[in-house]
């Protein structure tokens, strides 16, 4: 492995810790303003102050809040005009609001505070406990989301360096079985007819493992990209997908397909359906043994999402290796004995599982495999 790839390991997550936030007391009245700032003062807590609502507004587009506490009476732009203000500007909407009023609780002011977009109230005259609590529990929940995103934006640029690892490692380990293909090509070549038997069977086997291993790498590779990827989800018909991959695929001659010649379009990421459904149906046929193989590809529709499922006439699965083959580098067949990698169903089933649905089968050992995933409308 080269340095970059070491590198690309160094990998840490700074937790936020003693971030300074900011609150808005807006309030017309100075004595008001004078009596909040000094019941709110505190370590890593910075008090700024508005007297009207257009400074409030101001204030709120220049500065990340955490937190403000509005008047709801104030001359010329009261609270409510404030806060509907606020919450339809997309870089101030998310700001809690907490309104400070002396009208009744009962009165229909407190519901259309809510309505407004306040996530509570404050009653004159001010109880300073009850005051200093609201703050803090709001205060608590804003570090706590400013954290998640932290961590959010952080997790990102891990995946991204992971992502760049598992390229270089995988261009790293190809390098060395690209000269052992090429040398066992080499010497195939040199012997030519006076080869031993034993010596041609070695060198067979050399360059079948070889491709094998090449195979797993770029299944690897694969299987990361497919994980982390985020593609814009478009409307997909689901009848010219599937025959686009029946196509590409290229099954033997003696393999019929029958499809439901009315699949649903269905919106979605088309690289990660195309995905669940070409490595189904490439299962189906690598490990079909009958004479005459047959795939059957429909659905059942439900209220909030769809089940589909791809079914074959092939060899079977016993039960006790149901739960098996969805593990990584998984195989039924002795690596000798065939070119999967094992990876195949587990894209599968993480896929589906990101879109919130489960991957099941059912079989009976000799006569075929059922696979069947759900997908959210």
């Amino acid at each position: 492995m080269n340095n970059t790839a070491a590198e690309v390991l160094d990998l840490k997550i700074n937790v936020v810790s003693g971030h300074e936030i900011n609150i808005l007391i807006v309030d017309d009245r100075p004595e008001n303003l004078l009596s909040l700032e000094s019941l709110l003062e505190s370590d890593n807590r910075n008090l700024l102050k508005a007297s009207s609502g257009s400074e409030a507004l101001k204030i709120a587009f220049e500065t990340q809040l955490a937190l403000i506490i509005l008047d709801v009476q104030m001359p010329e732009m009261d609270g409510f005009e404030v806060a509907r203000l606020l919450k339809e500007n997309p870089r101030t909407k998310d700001i809690a609001i907490i309104f400070v009023t002396a009208l009744s609780e009962n009165e229909k002011y407190t519901l259309q505070g809510y309505e407004e977009g306040a996530v509570d109230y404050l009653h004159k005259p001010l109880i300073p406990s009850i005051v200093k609590a609201k703050v803090c529990v709001y205060e608590n929940l804003y570090k706590q989301s400013f954290e998640l995103k932290e961590s959010n934006q952080k997790l990102k640029e891990i995946n991204k360096q992971l992502d760049e690892f598992v390229y270089i490692v995988s261009h790293d380990l190809k390098a060395p079985l690209r000269g052992l293909s090429s040398i066992s090509s080499f010497l195939e070549d040199e012997l030519g007819n006076d080869m031993k038997p034993e010596v041609a069977e070695l060198l067979g086997l050399i360059k079948k493992r070889t491709a094998w291993m090449q195979n797993l790498i770029s299944s690897i590779l694969h299987y990361s990209r497919m994980s982390n990827s985020c593609a814009v989800k478009e409307d997909i018909n689901l009848n010219e997908l599937i025959n686009n991959i029946i196509e590409m695929v290229d099954p033997p001659e003696n393999f019929k397909f029958e499809v439901a010649d009315n699949m649903p379009v269905l919106y979605a990421e088309k690289i990660k359906i195309h995905e669940v459904f070409q490595n189904l149906i490439s299962n189906g046929i690598k490990y079909n043994n009958k004479e005459n193989g047959l795939i059957r590809i429909g659905f059942f529709e439900y209220p909030d999402h769809y089940d589909f499922y791809v079914q074959d006439n092939g060899q079977g699965i016993k039960p006790e290796h149901f739960e098996r083959i969805f593990g990584i580098f998984q195989t039924l067949s002795p690596k000798e004995n065939t070119d999967s990698t094992g990876i195949g169903l587990t894209i599968v089933k993480k896929i589906v599982e990101q879109q919130g649905g489960k991957v099941t089968l059912s079989s009976e050992y000799g006569e075929g495999t059922k696979f069947t995933f759900t997908w959210k409308k």
